[in-house]
């Protein structure tokens, strides 16, 4: 029964993400509706720990606050799984954890990283966090451009960090990362609270 709901809910999504690519290639507007985030990282989580091999731990954090946000819920899935591949990806080779975290915080100053500003105001944060190999500083500022990619071939296109940075500045957000070679990487979301 609960192997059934799981493939349920992981065909609906298919249906969306296909749906999400035509209306992409369209250039149709994302359907934006009230999204708890609580409620889609607890799914993504579900999935990402049947699909990771036990070498990686995943240790998540995501309380019982209210984070519910305007979003598009297939692109905001999209982008949770994208930064769980890749944080895997870090770590494949000699295993780790995979941190993820989720709270509500309150701006007082405006927040700048990479070209985006989140406004003062309540946001909710989703941070995934690594312990693999890191990014080096010269690759830093290029990490969110199409096409670039630090993998070997076939184990990844270079599309999923852009398009993750698109999904989250259409959204009104902002994402920050910080790294250090061998210590791992910390990707930070934040979108705007309703």
């Amino acid at each position: 029964s609960q192997h059934l709901s799981s493939s349920l809910a992981a065909s609906n999504r298919a249906k969306e993400l296909v749906q999400q690519l035509l209306r992409f290639s369209r250039k149709e507007a994302s359907e934006l509706g009230p999204t708890s985030l609580r409620l889609l990282l607890q799914e993504a989580i579900q999935l990402v720990r049947s699909t990771l091999p036990s070498t990686i731990r995943i240790e998540a954090h995501i309380g019982n606050e209210k984070n519910v946000v305007m979003a598009d819920s297939t692109q905001l899935h999209q982008v949770i799984m994208n930064l769980c591949i890749n944080a895997y990806h870090a770590m494949k080779a000699k295993g780790g954890t995979l941190s993820i975290e989720l709270k509500n915080v309150r701006l007082s100053q405006p927040k700048k990283f990479f070209g985006m500003e989140c406004p003062p105001g309540p946001y909710a944060v989703l941070m995934v966090a690594d312990t693999g190999t890191g990014i080096a500083p010269e690759h830093l500022d290029r990490i969110f451009e199409p096409y670039f990619t630090t993998k070997k071939p076939n184990e990844g296109t270079g599309l999923g960090l852009s398009v993750t940075f698109g999904v989250i500045k259409s959204h009104g957000g902002m994402i920050e990362v910080e790294s250090m070679p061998g210590k791992g990487t910390a990707f930070s979301i934040y979108l705007p609270l309703i």
